[in-house]
């Protein structure tokens, strides 16, 4: 007869399929030094679990004796129901990874170049790795492609929260923005004392519309248009510039302090409102391939955003 301890455990179904492995691990070897050895655990631990198992229905499932462990009639009677829920969970753990390895189709992802480049393209690598039958189409425009009408289906935005009917969002870290050098430009040049100083170094000025827009308002605001000596037109063209030393450039923080050749220089003035987003539209976000994409990108930037702390023991922390 079952005692109150396991009429309860019965009743809520509170049995843990990892005690029920070491269960099966034990009595298929008859000892808990060659179960732990079978799953790659300690002794310690698959004794442990048993204990547990057994503190859990309220009775023995072993016989300990110096020559190892027996099984008791009723750790017989169970070991069949334990083998049927081994069973069903590696059917389970089989159609799960049948239905990632199924995963299939085509994605579109949009996003500024300088986001796309930097941040997307390793991490796009990583998810082909994760599902080779997705296909991604990665779009770099400056311009928002509307989800609504179809015109891609995940989009990473950066500025206010994206809007609109349909629309499934995700921030990712706040907006910030400041200026950076590389760390051989920090090493040849003195170091600025004001940001009166910084009118007699060189900046990199460009990066495409929308950097330009943020990035030339900054210099604006403090009167150093004409420190600007190249303008290039492309993201790639203003990282590889600035890179290799040729002066400072704005930069969005969470792009530039993922950089090891890049220093920041200025700390930036957080505004909350303007954020990284990860957008897609309820239209397709069911898909299992868009939200395929969807959570994995959420996944890794998010975490990019939670780890990565900035030394700033080199920076150049000038005065406003």
């Amino acid at each position: 007869m079952l005692d109150n301890r396991s009429a309860k455990v019965q009743n809520e179904n509170m049995i843990a399929w990892d005690d029920l492995r070491h269960f099966l691990a034990v009595a298929r070897t008859g000892s808990t030094l060659a179960g732990g050895r079978s799953l790659r655990v300690s002794q310690t631990t698959t004794s442990r679990r048993v204990s547990a198992l057994e503190d859990a229905i309220g009775f023995a499932l072993f016989e300990r004796k110096p020559s190892g462990f027996t099984i008791t009639p009723a750790g017989q009677t169970l070991l069949e129901h334990a083998e049927a829920a081994e069973s069903a969970v590696e059917r389970f753990t089989d159609c799960a990874g049948g239905q990632v390895r199924d995963i299939s189709g085509l994605v579109r992802v949009t996003a500024l170049d300088i986001y796309a480049f930097t941040l997307l393209t390793p991490l796009l690598s990583d998810l082909h790795r994760r599902h080779p039958s997705l296909r991604i189409e990665l779009d770099t425009s400056d311009q928002a492609r509307d989800l609504a009408e179809g015109a891609a289906d995940v989009a990473l935005r950066v500025g206010i929260a994206p809007s609109g009917r349909g629309i499934v969002r995700r921030k990712l870290a706040v907006d910030s923005w400041t200026l950076y050098c590389s760390r051989s430009y920090a090493a040849a040049h003195k170091k600025p004392s004001s940001a009166a100083d910084l009118r007699q170094h060189s900046f990199v000025g460009g990066g495409g519309p929308e950097v330009w827009r943020r990035y030339s308002s900054w210099l604006k605001r403090h009167k150093l248009e004409e420190a600007v000596v190249i303008h290039y037109s492309t993201c790639p063209g203003l990282l590889a510039a600035v890179r290799a030393g040729s002066g400072f450039a704005v930069l969005p923080c969470f792009v530039a302090d993922q950089d090891e050749e890049l220093v920041r220089c200025l700390e930036p003035v957080a505004n909350e409102a303007s954020g990284l987003w990860l957008v897609t539209h309820e239209r397709v976000r069911h898909s299992p391939q868009v939200r395929a994409v969807y959570d994995f990108l959420a996944e890794q930037l998010s975490e990019m955003a939670r780890a990565k702390r900035l030394d700033c023991s080199d920076a150049w922390i000038v005065a406003s």
